[in-house]
């Protein structure tokens, strides 16, 4: 069975033939794929077996493509709502839970807490009204982890335990996670 060209993402390795993002996983639209392969930009590392045409060309769909030239990671991951819920393994940090997850400041923001890697936490709804303003010592409620500002390579862990519902099989020998977590 022909994929449908919307299914037909492209894998997107760096110029040493890793993902760009583990979580997100770096995928482009074939569309991207295909411009990016005209702008001299990639290298085809794996194709579909479907296939674009114009007038004068018929070019297979790539599944797999590498960068030219390499993209240095960012140094400190952007800190944001999700970054900080991946660093936390998308559970609450006091109770476990995946669901309902919000923010908690350790030191709350109404006694001067600060919104940043260190004073935060994902934590679920419930929780976190429980802890309301107050202290950790104060409400007994310690979280699992201290609170830190992760690496990226921390993040690019913790996003492989979270594989996306679909893999081509052209993308397994560039993705590292668990074969018992694989579709």
């Amino acid at each position: 069975m022909t994929p449908s060209l919307e299914s037909c993402q492209s894998l997107v390795l760096n110029a040493d033939y890793r993902p760009l993002s583990y979580f997100p996983l770096s995928l482009w639209p074939w569309q991207e794929s295909i411009k990016a392969v005209f702008m001299d930009r990639v290298d085809i590392v794996s194709v579909y077996d479907r296939a674009v045409h114009s007038p004068t060309l018929s070019l297979k769909v790539p599944s797999v493509v590498a960068l030219k030239h390499y993209v240095p990671p960012a140094r400190h991951p952007a800190f944001t709502r999700f970054n900080v819920f991946l660093r936390d393994r998308f559970s609450c940090q006091y109770c476990g839970t995946p669901n309902d997850l919000t923010f908690d400041h350790l030191i709350p923001r109404s006694r001067g807490g600060r919104t940043t890697w260190d004073n935060v936490v994902a934590a679920c709804s419930p929780c976190n009204l429980t802890k309301g303003g107050k202290l950790e010592d104060e409400c007994k409620m310690h979280p699992r982890q201290r609170p830190r500002r992760p690496t990226v390579g921390d993040l690019q862990k913790n996003g492989r335990a979270f594989p996306p519902n679909h893999l081509h099989e052209s993308w397994h020998d560039f993705l590292y996670w668990d074969s018992e977590l694989e579709p």
